[in-house]
């Protein structure tokens, strides 16, 4: 119970000034305000401010009352420090209280349940909680963060920009906890080989060594757990001009999915500029550097001529499916979605192929 007692915030709502302990201190000893004017050097009208809270200890004014009243310049200086402190605290819940709609746009909910964030029954400690997830200092801080976003949502998906936006800052924070080496684009492209290969084992068998192939390159992979209202599975971005971050979901279920958007993102890394924000929604369609990202990915899994062999020969029974991915090192399913993507065969057809992805 003393342990639990100890580990408790105390933030309290009400602030001292330093004066009041001083009043008391002076009583005690039975010293005025006027001399202790007199011993320190100080105006009366000073002695009298700092007494009523109105004017605050210096350093130096703090060393004078150690001289004079016997109690340490550190005690004097971390009662103001405090007092000051607790002010503007004071001062930054009054301004909170006034913004608490805004926990009605972030999904705190979730956030909680994913444990991303602490529960809290104020709702003002709450909308603290958030902003330090986000690591801003203030609601404004927090819609300019997320603007590029809002933008971005409001032009080509459903999605809810502020879900977006939480899922975005919590692939950067796991992927600032990912050591990695200095980029190297040759690295990363080898690295691309080895794990295309290893696309045809379970994601929970390969997942430790494809991130650390990946940050031995420069490249940070992470998996986030996206939210119901989200429609993103993927986003790139650099977290330094020496680190790159590819931020993965399982909106989409099919494993096959979760490998072109990897290597789409691989693609956008490769072939675009270190200052973009690339968020993928799984919409076709796009600007250039999505079709270019597109056409990598398509690409790098499945080789252009090795596939036009595969289409003029017209089965894509099961067993030729199988053969064709083992021909050429890859996983079936990842052969699968693309016929169905490029409607050569139907939507429900060699779906068994491709496993399911669900959070534990």
């Amino acid at each position: 119970m003393i342990n639990k007692i100890n580990n408790l915030k105390f933030n309290p709502d009400y602030a001292v000034c330093p004066g009041i302990t001083m009043l008391e201190f002076l009583e005690h000893i039975g010293m005025t305000q006027a001399e202790l004017a007199e011993r320190t050097g100080r105006p009366k009208k000073t002695i009298n401010e700092i007494i009523k809270g109105k004017q605050g200890i210096t350093p130096e004014t703090a060393i004078q009352f150690e001289r004079v009243l016997g109690m340490s310049a550190s005690f004097w200086n971390n009662l103001e420090k405090n007092y000051r402190e607790i002010l503007a605290r004071i001062r930054e819940e009054k301004v909170l209280e006034k913004q608490l709609e805004w926990l009605n746009k972030i999904p705190v909910d979730h956030m909680i349940e994913y444990e991303w964030i602490k529960k809290h029954e104020d709702p003002v400690n709450q909308l603290q909680e958030v902003l330090s997830f986000f690591g801003v200092a203030n609601v404004e801080k927090l819609e300019n963060q997320c603007t590029e976003v809002i933008f971005r949502q409001s032009k080509k998906t459903k999605s809810d920009p502020w879900a977006v936006c939480a899922w975005l800052r919590k692939g950067e924070l796991e992927g600032k906890d990912i050591q990695c080496n200095v980029y190297n684009k040759e690295k990363f492209t080898a690295a691309l080989m080895e794990i295309r290969e290893m696309t045809a084992r379970k994601i929970t068998d390969i997942l430790d060594n494809w991130q650390r192939i990946c940050a031995e390159s420069g490249v940070a992979v992470t998996i986030v757990r996206e939210f119901p209202k989200m429609r993103v599975n993927g986003a790139t971005r650099w977290l330094s001009k020496d680190k790159a971050l590819i931020q993965l979901s399982i909106l989409y279920k099919y494993v096959d999915i979760l490998w072109f958007t990897f290597f789409h993102e691989a693609g956008h890394i490769l072939l675009h500029g270190k200052k973009d924000l690339f968020i993928e929604n799984g919409m076709k369609g796009g600007d250039d550097k999505e079709a270019h990202a597109d056409k990598f990915a398509q690409n790098f899994l499945i080789p252009e001529q090795d596939y036009n062999v595969f289409l003029k020969s017209g089965n894509f029974s099961h067993i030729a499916v199988a053969e064709f991915a083992k021909k050429i090192k890859i996983a079936p399913g990842i052969v699968v979605g693309r016929l169905q993507h490029d409607n050569v065969i139907p939507f429900s057809q060699l779906n068994y192929l491709k496993p399911r992805l669900k959070w534990q």
